[in-house]
């Protein structure tokens, strides 16, 4: 695969796919997009034009970023003509249209299948993920103070969509508690420990892994969701509602500290 502005990774399409549930993204619309197998051309949308001379081209980002899932959006043939209109539909108002349609599937896929969280986590506890170190489950923090300590930005909006959701995941933890379960122990474990790994290839032996931490945040946060998907659609556990249900586990995570540095302890 070239490193043009249409080529798409399998893993891109994937969870571009799943994440919307195949239909088109436009409020109101409720066009199938078939999948990622059989996906019309016209179906995939740039938020940020392929070519230079399309609507909201930018120049400074690279082929790359263009292909990546962040810059696509899935939208029937009707609302992908109607979203030329680059007056009303900007950059932003595209993004935020994506991640309403992304959430408002979401709530739907939980209603649709109440165990989708609980068969994520069973699923999740049981996947190989070498040898790590047993560590505390740390309290729950402020996703806004911490998205700011870590200087994330791609990223906070998706935090900021999927944090309404971590009271039914906390919820489902406490119950396993009561149960005598320690999958959310080991699926926490599991985040840090392969939060830990990327973060140490990114800081190496530098005096301020912090600096680093911060510059690379989302792409620090990127990859860790990326080690997990990986190891997840290689087990056997795998079915597409975990690609839903994995999305939350990281924003949890992200808020209980497995994922990128604590304030608190690093505020000085």
């Amino acid at each position: 695969m070239g490193q043009g502005p249409r080529d798409y990774s399998d893993k891109t399409l994937k969870r571009l796919f799943a994440l919307s549930g195949n239909e088109c993204a436009f409020p109101g619309c409720s066009k199938r997009m078939v999948n990622e197998k059989n996906a019309k051309e016209s179906n995939i949308c740039h938020i940020e034009a392929a070519n230079k001379g399309g609507q909201r081209y930018n120049t400074y980002m690279t082929d790359e970023n263009r292909a990546d899932y962040e810059n696509l959006i899935l939208l029937c043939v009707q609302h992908h003509e109607e979203t030329n209109d680059i007056d009303i539909y900007t950059v932003e108002k595209l993004k935020e249209m994506k991640r309403n349609h992304e959430s408002n599937f979401l709530n739907q896929r939980l209603k649709a299948n109440p165990s989708m969280l609980n068969n994520t986590i069973s699923a999740f506890s049981k996947v190989n993920i070498d040898k790590y170190p047993e560590t505390q489950v740390l309290n729950i923090m402020d996703p806004g103070e911490k998205i700011r300590f870590n200087e994330l930005k791609k990223n906070s909006s998706i935090i900021h969509e999927y944090k309404v959701f971590q009271g039914k995941l906390n919820t489902l933890y406490e119950e396993l508690e009561k149960e005598g379960s320690i999958r959310k122990q080991r699926l926490l474990e599991r985040v840090k420990f392969v939060y830990e790994k990327i973060k140490g290839d990114f800081i190496l032996d530098s005096k301020d892994p912090i600096k680093i931490i911060k510059a690379n945040s989302d792409k620090i946060f990127d990859q860790v969701y990326d080690e997990l998907y990986k190891k997840m659609e290689d087990s056997q556990f795998f079915e597409e509602d975990i690609v839903l249900g994995l999305r939350l586990i990281l924003v949890d995570a992200f808020i209980r500290c497995k994922i990128l540095e604590e304030p608190t302890q690093n505020a000085n």
